[in-house]
């Protein structure tokens, strides 16, 4: 593996960086930027840059739910969710008063909405076991993958296939008991809708706050590398500070609720991927109830490059590599235990069907859907916290470290 020393100046140190991966991984993007916005329109290509520089962001922080959520429970540390939630209110500032515009920029945006029902719980509580066996949450799928994680490759295959099984069966599970989605911000006004999230969001920091403090007497301080100053070295070597990067992640979910109408959301590409697949395969999915409603029919009939998720998840990814590569970790990994490689299965099943459930994962249902004031964001958190919990007793099952470590 060849190396090369960047100096940035005597008052920060040199550092060393992937020379070989990281010069090949940048000509990848551009070249794949440039190729969806010949084979598109510049749109697509500046929504794919928008998810390359998640992936950046996401990698460098490590800014995973699952592990988060995991520390929080185990270890009673709660430093990663409150930069989650602090992250979702930043986003909530800007969609809110967004969304009562309608169109901002002169095209009419949407929020990520949905039913409050039955499918939401069953779903969310999947995918909240799902993302601890599996290893990562939507997310920290795409951005692990763009690391050389084999492991979660194999969770992002198998999360494929329950996306895809979920459309099949989406439509019984509409059939439960549900109400209609509501929205904060129509419902009391911006002003309102604001106060009611963020003081949701600021009664659960105060809860991780008390539980940590009674747990360890005060809150975790940062390490030395987490609290050093943020110059050339730490942004392209990592790590990033969490609050900062949630800050950071916030603003790009407001660019892409700008650029593509919506706000960012993962999982319905891995859907979309799956169905192309299983129609190579002479599976009839053009057939499914779901994939003839009128924004998937048309997502299945064009290409996925004109598919705004998808080129953002391409993006993820290969901007994760990057990422991966300048800070000297990009190296593929193959050799993982049968029971670990089974849990990333049978986790991604679950993730990939409860996503499609409960209308998102951590991004497109957490994260954009409470920033958007949708009440099925809150229950989805609930519910997905609540399967979060049982996924960490049940990784011991599976070789992992779980409520005790192995």
């Amino acid at each position: 593996m060849s190396e090369a020393s960047v100096s940035t100046g005597s008052k920060v140190p040199g550092f060393t960086f992937d020379k070989g991966p990281a010069a090949v991984i940048a000509i990848l993007f551009v070249i794949v930027a440039v190729l969806i916005s010949r084979a598109v329109d510049i749109h697509q290509g500046v929504l794919y840059g928008l998810g390359g520089l998640l992936g950046f962001a996401l990698y460098h922080a490590s800014f995973g739910f699952t592990g988060g959520w995991r520390r929080f429970s185990v270890e009673r540390r709660g430093r990663a969710m409150r930069a989650q939630l602090l992250m979702i209110g930043v986003a909530a500032a800007a969609f809110i008063p967004l969304l009562a515009i309608g169109s901002p920029l002169g095209t009419p945006i949407v929020g990520a909405i949905a039913p409050v029902g039955v499918s939401v719980v069953v779903g969310a509580f999947m995918f909240g076991l799902g993302m601890q066996l599996g290893g990562g949450c939507g997310s920290g799928t795409l951005f692990t993958v763009g690391g050389g994680s084999a492991r979660m490759l194999l969770t992002l295959v198998f999360f494929i296939i329950g996306a895809v099984i979920g459309t099949a069966h989406l439509p019984m599970w509409l059939e439960f008991p549900s109400l209609p989605a509501m929205s904060l911000g129509r419902e009391f006004g911006i002003w309102g809708g604001l106060g009611v999230t963020f003081g949701g969001l600021g009664l659960i920091a105060l809860i991780t706050i008390w539980v940590e403090k009674r747990a360890h007497g005060a809150l975790e301080t940062l390490t030395h590398q987490q609290s050093s100053k943020f110059g050339l070295r730490r942004l392209l070597h990592g790590p990033w500070p969490l609050v900062a990067t949630g800050v950071l992640l916030a603003g790009l979910n407001v660019a892409t609720l700008l650029t593509a109408g919506h706000p960012w959301s993962i999982t319905f590409g891995f859907g979309l991927w799956g169905a192309k697949i299983a129609q190579g395969f002479g599976i009839p999915v053009e057939t499914w109830e779901f994939w003839n409603w009128a924004g998937p029919a048309k997502a299945l009939s064009n290409s996925v490059l004109a598919d705004n998720t998808s080129v953002m998840n391409f993006g993820i990814v290969i901007g994760a590599a990057l990422a991966a590569s300048l800070a000297g970790k990009f190296a593929p990994r193959v050799k993982v235990p049968f029971s670990s490689l089974l849990a990333a299965a049978i986790g991604g099943i679950l993730m990939g069907y409860g996503a499609r459930l409960a209308f998102g994962c951590n991004i497109g249902a957490f994260f954009s859907g409470i920033a958007s004031g949708s009440l099925h964001g809150w229950l989805w958190f609930v519910a997905a916290f609540a399967g979060s919990w049982i996924g960490v007793a049940l990784r011991p099952v599976f070789g992992m470290d779980g409520f005790k470590k192995s």
